[in-house]
């Protein structure tokens, strides 16, 4: 029998989407502690542009090349030896912030999170970042109450929806900034629409927010800390505006720095307070929370309390990913992989493709409209990223 061939996205040097190539690795083989997965799904994030830029601190000291991936769901079909929790065939998922986009790859077991049987293996992937993050801003790093008054900036992004959908669960009152094509989207959940473009959102509610959550920090979070009441809490936990062709490694640390040192001076002054979020910081710190956190939204996600709207793609095509799931399904999110891109929806890849290889989100949408990729469009999605 032939030994099954290893497929990867590999960074051959930094810089844009030409830079990525798929390419033949070794099969890796599941050491002491550790399980070989089949990969079943794997996102492909606007944290893997970062990361290809060489902007991302996560991942500063890696040199190409090397597989991207942030997170996997994948099949156990290789057990390692002290293994006991796990048995061939389980489904599980993990976040790998690299390695990941690829057709196996090995985990640490201590590190995995079961996936429940009958959950869609794309959209279990789209919970581990994005749905983990916005889960751990509210409820970890915020502590939301009842009634506390919430903005979202980027509301419209896989972050900022998930934020919203949880808020909306937390009792929350919610307010969401983003362009005003996408009004409407943030009505659905619930959510009052700000146009940034056209409102000045620091104006809106006269005495202020409880909390505000910003992953984009325009102006150094300025205007998200001017939105605040007295006593108000800011959460920050991106640098999107931040991120420029001509920025480096270097300012980029040295603008995170000040942040961090601008939130030490807002908690000892006692006027509003910030709280820098980093989903790994806090999982090094916390590894246990994180298992909970997203078995939680996994939960979450089987009693359809959050509902993905899945639209387009043959009725074949869903049955063979249900049973023959694709060694390179991968799950893309148009809002945050390419943020100045005017992609309107979601897609996921299936087994079989022909054509092109896509190496961005621009390539992948255009060549599933085209029909040159077999793809499932996600419309409106609330869960992938």
């Amino acid at each position: 029998m032939r030994e099954p061939r290893n497929r990867v996205v590999q960074v051959r040097r930094f810089g844009g989407s030409e830079q990525l190539e798929i390419v033949n690795a070794p099969l890796p083989t599941a050491r002491r502690g550790e399980v070989r997965v089949r990969v079943l799904a794997s996102s492909v994030e606007y944290t893997d542009v970062v990361i290809r830029r060489h902007l991302y601190p996560q991942t500063m000291c890696r040199r190409p090349p090397f597989v991207i991936g942030y997170d996997v769901v994948g099949q156990i079909d290789q057990l390692g030896d002290n293994v006991g929790r796990f048995q061939l065939g389980d489904r599980v998922a993990d976040m790998t912030v690299l390695g990941s986009n690829a057709t196996y790859r090995t985990l640490r077991a201590d590190r995995l999170t079961r996936v429940p049987a009958g959950v869609d293996a794309a959209e279990a992937a789209a919970l581990i970042l994005s749905w983990t993050t916005a889960y751990q801003l509210l409820h970890r790093a915020g502590r939301v109450q009842p009634g506390q008054r919430m903005l979202v900036q980027g509301a419209a992004g896989a972050v900022g929806q998930a934020l919203l959908v949880l808020g909306r669960q937390a009792g929350l009152e919610l307010w969401g900034t983003a362009r005003g094509t996408h009004a409407g989207l943030i009505r659905e959940f619930g959510a009052t629409p700000i146009d940034y473009q056209r409102e000045h959102f620091t104006r809106v509610l006269p005495g202020g927010f409880d909390i505000v959550f910003d992953g984009i920090g325009q102006d150094g979070y300025g205007r998200s800390l001017a939105a605040l009441k007295r006593g108000g809490l800011l959460c920050a936990y991106g640098y999107t505006a931040g991120v420029q062709a001509q920025r480096r490694m270097l300012t980029i640390l040295m603008w995170l720095a000040c942040q961090y040192l601008q939130s030490l001076w807002q908690r000892l002054s006692g006027d509003k307070r910030t709280i820098v979020y980093s989903i790994n910081v806090m999982r090094a710190r916390h590894p246990a929370w994180f298992r909970e956190d997203l078995g939680r939204l996994l939960g979450l996600l089987v009693s359809r309390a959050i509902r993905p709207r899945v639209a387009g793609g043959s009725a074949s095509m869903r049955s063979s990913r249900r049973t023959a799931v694709s060694s390179r399904a991968v799950s893309m999110a148009s809002s945050s992989c390419v943020r100045s891109s005017s992609l309107d929806a979601n897609w996921v890849l299936l087994s079989g493709g022909r054509g092109p290889t896509p190496t961005n989100a621009r390539d992948v949408s255009g060549q599933c409209q085209r029909g040159s990729l077999p793809c499932r469009r996600l419309t409106r999605c609330t869960v992938l990223r």
